[in-house]
């Protein structure tokens, strides 16, 4: 069946989500507790081991499929404008590029020259801006441009795009 990566992601947290219940209902009925004045077999909660594995080895076998097709798409899925950039290679850049972008802002922000505090002393220091202030501000906005187009790329791949999962066992 053909997926978006939304949709892929989608599914992979409902199996996730499905396989975190059956634990949770597994680690309540393996162990019971009973005094001796009471009838086990009327107190025993349904458990069928046999039956749990093989639901969980089922959906772990799904959910390999589907964080390997993920990976595969992501690992051979380039996006347009980006120079035959990949996109794990773009989830890399982009925390990169948003740190840049952090950067850029607060240097952009910053004048010349700054009054730093003195703390009572008579003599004032200076916090004196050791770059071009306007190039910096250029760069911010070259980056944040680049940053806007990243996400777009990413949110269209992530939403049009299409990979084959098959997650039938």
């Amino acid at each position: 069946m053909r997926y978006t990566s939304a949709e892929a992601n989608k599914l992979l947290k409902a199996l996730e989500s499905k396989l975190r219940k059956i634990r949770a209902r597994e680690e309540k009925a393996r162990y019971f507790n009973v005094s001796s004045a009471e009838n086990i077999e009327e107190l025993r909660p349904e458990y069928d081991f046999a039956k749990v594995q093989a639901e969980i080895a089922g959906l772990n076998a799904k959910i390999r499929r589907v964080k390997h097709a993920i990976n595969v798409f992501n690992s051979t899925h380039t996006l347009p404008g980006f120079d035959e950039m990949t996109i794990d290679q773009a989830l890399i850049y982009l925390p990169q590029l948003s740190e840049e972008c952090r950067k850029l802002s607060a240097m952009a922000v910053r004048l010349p020259r700054e009054r730093t505090d003195s703390f009572g002393s008579m003599i004032v220091d200076y916090t004196i801006a050791n770059y071009d202030i306007e190039e910096a501000e250029a760069a911010y906005e070259k980056a944040s441009e680049l940053l806007s187009s990243l996400q777009l790329a990413l949110d269209k791949a992530n939403t049009t795009d299409t990979m084959e999962i098959d997650v039938a066992l």
